[in-house]
């Protein structure tokens, strides 16, 4: 009986150990310092004034790139970001916001491109979009992670293999028969990496 405990505390701490391993985490240039940076626009928006000084997290798709003396101004059309930090494919847009990087950046590398940065929120700024007026929250960027976009192919599931496959058979040796084969066309799916 006490074997059979120590067997089964074992299979489930390996479970627990491969379930692990296999979760996200956040890269080192835009964990922040602290725990849980803000990642909710809609609220520091609704309320500005508290979260200055506050660190937040945002990521999406760089709209424009402005070069300034000594940094860069990156307009970020957010979106929802996953639980490694990268932003979610084929959400709609959250907001948009202002993220100043120390230094150059070309644009020729950023504009269009997914990001996320990471720092302290500085205050709300009046900007445009289009001929439209709209206020950008401003936020210090003291990390920044530039994201690919690679397309990734996913098999439909296979049946099981028959283990007396290669045995006599009315179809002949080597053939699964019907219902054995590929059941459809291969689906191809847009992945955000690093």
């Amino acid at each position: 009986m006490a074997g059979q405990k120590t067997v089964v505390r074992w299979l489930v701490a390996a479970a627990v150990v491969a379930a692990l391993s296999g979760c996200a985490s956040v890269p080192d240039a835009i964990k922040g310092t602290t725990p849980t940076p803000q990642q909710d626009l809609v609220r520091v928006m609704n309320a500005p004034q508290l979260y200055v000084g506050q660190e937040a997290r945002f990521g999406g798709k760089v709209v424009s790139v402005q070069n300034q003396q000594g940094k860069t101004r990156l307009e970020i059309a957010t979106v929802q970001l996953d639980g490694a930090a990268r932003p979610e494919l084929g959400e709609p847009s959250r907001g948009r916001i202002f993220a100043d990087v120390n230094g150059f950046i070309d644009p020729v590398d950023f504009r269009g491109q997914l990001v996320t940065v990471v720092g302290p929120i500085v205050g709300v700024v009046d900007g445009k979009v289009g001929n439209t007026p709209y206020k950008f929250m401003l936020m210090n960027a003291t990390g920044y992670k530039r994201w690919n976009v690679v397309q990734q192919v996913v098999m439909p599931p296979q049946p099981m293999m028959d283990p007396w496959m290669f045995g006599p058979r009315p179809w002949g040796y080597g053939y699964g028969g019907w219902g054995w084969y590929n059941p459809g066309p291969a689906e191809v799916r847009n992945v955000v990496t690093e």
